[in-house]
């Protein structure tokens, strides 16, 4: 189009321009000679409506709209680990040099920087053919992450040169002879947000993605390629957890947005990644992640990018084979830039006032999950990306729509207390209330490579948390005792299993993070205890000195344990064995 459109409308982030024919939708448009970044919601004969990702005070009407012609992408090639991306991933660092401490209007940065310079080794040579997805060589981004360079899709043919050595993400590595003639590729891929990243098939999840929180291994554990929803009310521990899955998950590729969250929170994340070590690489947690910040007081509109910006670079890595893992926190609050851009819009309201498509939305964010087959003619990779997202319903209300509408699409549950926040019980996820659709699926994978009793001894835990669940009625009328002794060693080890085992401090040195054989360990000798002290009440031992076994304290300090020294863990087991039998000799 060769004259721009004009504004005839300012709402907010919606700006209304004429003279937008031959525009289409979802495309990146430039409103007024600020050139402030927007993309097309809504067509209706030449108007364009059109969303702002930046703030629009001081645009007028008549002021002109430049059309870009292609819809909203990101840059995907070596660097965008370790970067800080704004929703549209502009890099934040560049631009605190351009502007300072806040983001001046019409401020654009490339998202990758041109200036550095790359190693490239290619695992290709002149006359090999190649397609889409597969490798023509890597950088070494980090200690710890191979890019692969993967030829781009929809691209097919023979190789015709390819180059070794260093070279800047715009120079040319490699030329491929497709049917029309020569392709010239460089390292940046450029692929659109809303667009999902092709691959051969889907696979169904069946290897379990340890996070080390022993709440969620445990009983409610996600897969690789899973999806998993954390809803809570203000002040359970939503924003911690997150930060705790993006830190010790076992994920190759982390990819975390702070998607409408305060500051300060997207502050801790930045200053305690580059000092937290990996415990497989031993390398710093930043070497392996992106971080997407949209914080509240950024432009709404953005906020519904900063999602789609994420998980494209999740799906992107993906593709080289790597399992990612990607926390948005939090869901609602991308929702709530869906439900103000539908109003001013004039759409049609749905249940509390969100737009009728918000279900849909969700859907096709979660959907982009999964443990795949990837695109490539050579090897036969499958990598995974596993989607787990915060919801903030307003009160910690689970009927809310946003929340109803994620239970719908994802396998795990992750029910956050205030009760149990309240009680400085961390993490505070409900044990009753929670629930994984995944444990049939992972079910093979863990009885082979933790323990074949794994999943019986959870059953047994779980078994005893419902029990003291409907215990506890009674206690509250007749106290504890009135109660038979069996009734009471169920209450005594269910305390046990929260405060020994559930409970988790995420700021302590080692209880910060939990490996599934310490796991094991752990709830193996509350269960043995169990099951010892039961054996003894059969033999008329008292209840009342079971309780006041001095091996509690030993048990209690099993989470101290340091990875080095887990085979203390097994001797404790000796510990219980002769003061239960100094008992009975008592």
């Amino acid at each position: 189009m060769s004259m721009p459109g004009k504004i005839i409308k300012v709402a907010g982030p919606l700006v209304v321009a004429e003279n937008m024919s031959g525009s289409r939708m979802f495309d990146v448009v430039h409103v007024s000679d600020k050139k402030l970044m927007g993309e097309i919601i809504e067509l209706d004969k030449d108007l364009a409506f059109i969303q702002v990702y930046e703030e629009t005070g001081g645009i007028g009407v008549g002021e002109p709209v430049y059309l870009s012609g292609e819809p909203l992408t990101v840059e995907l090639g070596p660097g965008v680990i370790q970067s800080i991306y704004d929703g549209i991933q502009r890099p934040l660092d560049e631009i605190y040099r351009k502007t300072g401490n806040f983001i001046s209007r019409g401020v654009t940065a490339a998202a990758l920087n041109r200036e550095r310079k790359w190693k490239f080794k290619p695992a290709v040579k002149k006359g090999d053919m190649v397609s889409g997805g597969d490798f023509l060589g890597f950088v070494n981004e980090t200690e710890i992450i191979k890019h692969y360079i993967m030829v781009p899709h929809g691209i097919s043919g023979k190789v015709s040169l390819i180059k070794e050595g260093e070279f800047k993400v715009t120079d040319t590595i490699a030329v491929i002879k497709v049917g029309s003639g020569d392709k010239k590729i460089n390292m940046i891929q450029r692929w659109p947000v809303r667009k999902p990243r092709p691959y051969q098939n889907k696979m169904s999840p069946d290897m379990p993605l340890f996070t080390g929180q022993r709440v969620i291994d445990m009983f409610f554990p996600i897969a690789k390629g899973g999806t998993a929803c954390v809803p809570g009310p203000f002040g359970s521990g939503k924003t911690v957890i997150q930060h705790q899955l993006a830190k010790w998950i076992d994920a190759e590729i982390i990819v975390y947005i702070g998607c409408g969250e305060r500051g300060n929170e997207m502050t801790d994340v930045l200053m305690e990644f580059p000092e937290l070590i990996d415990p497989k690489s031993g390398v710093p947690l930043m070497k392996r992640t992106v971080l997407i910040a949209n914080t509240s007081n950024m432009p709404v509109a953005a906020r519904e990018a900063s999602v789609y910006t994420g998980v494209t670079i999740a799906e992107y890595f993906r593709d080289m084979g790597y399992s990612v893992a990607l926390m948005a926190d939090s869901t609602s609050r991308w929702a709530e830039a869906m439900r103000e851009i539908s109003g001013r819009l004039e759409e049609m309201p749905g249940e509390e006032g969100y737009p009728a498509y918000l279900g849909a939305r969700i859907a096709s964010f979660y959907e982009r999950a999964g443990m795949v087959k990837c695109l490539s003619s050579s090897d036969e990779r499958s990598g995974a990306l596993s989607i787990i997202g915060a919801v903030s319903p307003p009160g910690g209300d689970l009927s809310d729509p946003v929340v109803q509408a994620t239970l719908r699409v994802v396998k795990v549950f992750w029910s956050l207390e205030a009760k149990l926040a309240y009680s400085r019980h961390f993490p505070a996820i409900s044990w009753l209330n929670s629930y994984s659709l995944y444990i049939d699926g992972i079910k093979d994978f863990v009885t082979k490579n933790v323990h074949e009793d794994y999943f019986e001894l959870q059953a047994e835990a779980m078994k005893i948390l419902e029990k003291e669940s409907e215990l506890e009625e009674i206690v509250r009328l007749v106290g504890v005792d009135a109660l038979s002794a069996p009734d009471r060693l169920i209450l005594f080890v269910a305390r046990m299993l929260r405060e020994d085992f559930l409970h988790q401090v995420a700021y302590h040195e080692t209880d910060t993070y939990s490996s599934i054989e310490k796991q094991y360990k752990m709830i193996n000798t509350i269960l043995y205890f169990y099951d010892q002290a039961a054996n003894y009440l059969r033999l008329n031992a008292d209840i009342g000195a079971i309780e006041k076994m001095k091996v509690r304290d030993e048990i209690a300090r099993m989470k101290d344990i340091k990875k080095e020294d887990i085979s203390k863990i097994d001797k404790i087991k000796k510990v219980i064995d002769k003061e239960f039998s100094s008992i009975i000799e008592e």
